[in-house]
């Protein structure tokens, strides 16, 4: 298990990601917890990238249900095809909305929220979890933040 973050200054996005990955696997290696490991992963992202909101939510009983994250308060429980994590939940696609106020059916957490990327995690053809990533700037969330998280979530 990794004992602290080393995260060099002055790197691009994409760099950084990649200076990221073998430490987060390193984090969660060992560690069969997942709910432990979804925190550790999403302090990890917020100390890292300082987006809004990083967190968590878990498929249970039908609903999107809040799990570990990192930032302002949180909906507790979001429906399928609700909002862009119940739509990444009911298309079993990653969402980018670059700008949320012209996200249709966009469920408003926070007020300063600006731009999300949601990626589900599928397990056996269906959705288990979702990553929610938040950022309070308008189109700040791109595609090396896709391919970025996609990779942590493969991880986990």
């Amino acid at each position: 298990m990794a004992k602290e973050l080393n995260i060099s200054k002055s790197l691009t996005k994409e760099q950084k990601y990649k200076e990221l990955l073998p430490q987060i696997e390193a984090l969660i290696s060992g560690e069969t917890d997942q709910i432990a490991n979804m925190a550790n992963v999403a302090a990890v992202i917020k100390m890292a990238t300082n987006y809004l909101w990083i967190g968590f939510y878990i498929v249970k009983g039908g609903e999107l249900v809040l799990g570990p994250f990192q930032g302002p308060i949180a909906c507790t429980r979001i429906k399928k095809g609700s909002g862009v994590c119940g739509t990444a939940w009911s298309t079993k696609e990653t969402q980018i909305v670059p700008d949320v106020d012209a996200f249709p059916g966009h469920i408003a957490c926070s007020s300063d929220s600006k731009s999300e990327i949601v990626v589900p995690v599928l397990k056996n053809g269906e959705v288990e979890f979702v990553l929610d990533v938040d950022s309070s700037m308008l189109n700040e969330l791109d595609e090396t933040d896709i391919r970025f998280f996609e990779k942590v979530v493969e991880l986990l």
